[in-house]
């Protein structure tokens, strides 16, 4: 399981292989008062179809770069302190996380904003892959 840096960070981005520690995300500074977190999971159906698993693959080289971007961007657009996304690679079962954001902020308002704002961004412009495997086969699906 990969722990995470403490808080206080400018940002931190990570594509993983290993089960993604939530907990590890939600950290705060003195000058926090929210910290919103979006875990996205790996949910059993889609479109009537009975997902088994999702397998997730990247271009790493340049999935990290855009999430810095994000981040950075984020930074820049909320008045925010610190900005974590976290995205699993590879073979994932049934109620694993596949992604988190964390964001901390002095006020709930921004902070919700930020979060909202870095997960939509990271699935319209990271190059991620998601196949969903099923009994009788398997699609490779749009992450938006």
């Amino acid at each position: 399981m990969i722990v995470l840096p403490s808080a206080g960070m400018a940002s931190l981005v990570r594509l993983v292989r290993e089960p993604i520690d939530v907990a590890a995300l939600a950290g705060a500074s003195p000058a926090d008062g929210a910290v919103c977190v979006f875990v996205g999971v790996v949910r059993n159906e889609n479109q009537g179809r009975a997902v088994l698993r999702l397998e997730y693959e990247a271009y790493e080289d340049m999935a990290l770069p855009l999430m810095e971007e994000i981040a950075a961007e984020t930074r820049r657009l909320h008045p925010v302190t610190d900005v974590r996304l976290v995205h699993r690679l590879g073979r994932l079962e049934i109620g694993e996380a596949s992604v988190a954001v964390a964001v901390a902020s002095p006020h709930r308002a921004e902070a919700f904003a930020a979060c909202r704002f870095a997960i939509d961004t990271l699935k319209a412009r990271v190059p991620i892959w998601k196949k969903e495997l099923y009994a009788d086969g398997s699609a490779w699906l749009d992450g938006r």
